[in-house]
C-alpha cells in the first residue's frame, strides 16, 4: 500500500478514535501539498462539526437541538467513511462546505 494512501486512509479514520489531533499532526508534519490540504480539510470539518453538536446538545435540552444532533452525528459518521472509501480507490475527496472554501 502506498504511504500517502494509508496516511490518507488513517486520517479519515481518525474521526472514529481522534478526530482533531490526527488530522493536526498529519497537516504539521507531512510536507507533501495533497496531504496538507486534506489533513486540514478534516480537521477544519471536525472542528465545525464537534462546535455544530455541542449547540445542538445545547439546544436538545429545549428540544429544538435533537434533529439537528442527529443530522450532524450522521454527517459525522457518513463523511469520514466516504472519505475512506475514496482514499482506498485513488479518488480526490473533499469534505462539504470545507473542501469548496479552499478551492
Amino acid at each position: 500500500m502506498d504511504t500517502n494512501k494509508g496516511i490518507k486512509i488513517i486520517t479519515h479514520a481518525s474521526a472514529f478514535f481522534a478526530p482533531i489531533l490526527v488530522p493536526l499532526l498529519v497537516w504539521l508534519i507531512t510536507a507533501e501539498r495533497e496531504l496538507r490540504e486534506m489533513a486540514l480539510q478534516a480537521l477544519l470539518f471536525h472542528i465545525g462539526l464537534s462546535l455544530l453538536i455541542g449547540i445542538s446538545v445545547i439546544f436538545s435540552f429545549f428540544l429544538i437541538g435533537l434533529p439537528f444532533l442527529v443530522v450532524f452525528a450522521i454527517m459525522g459518521i457518513y463523511y469520514p467513511i466516504k472519505g475512506i472509501i475514496y482514499s482506498l480507490n485513488d479518488t480526490p475527496f473533499s469534505y462539504p462546505v470545507v473542501g469548496r472554501m479552499m478551492k
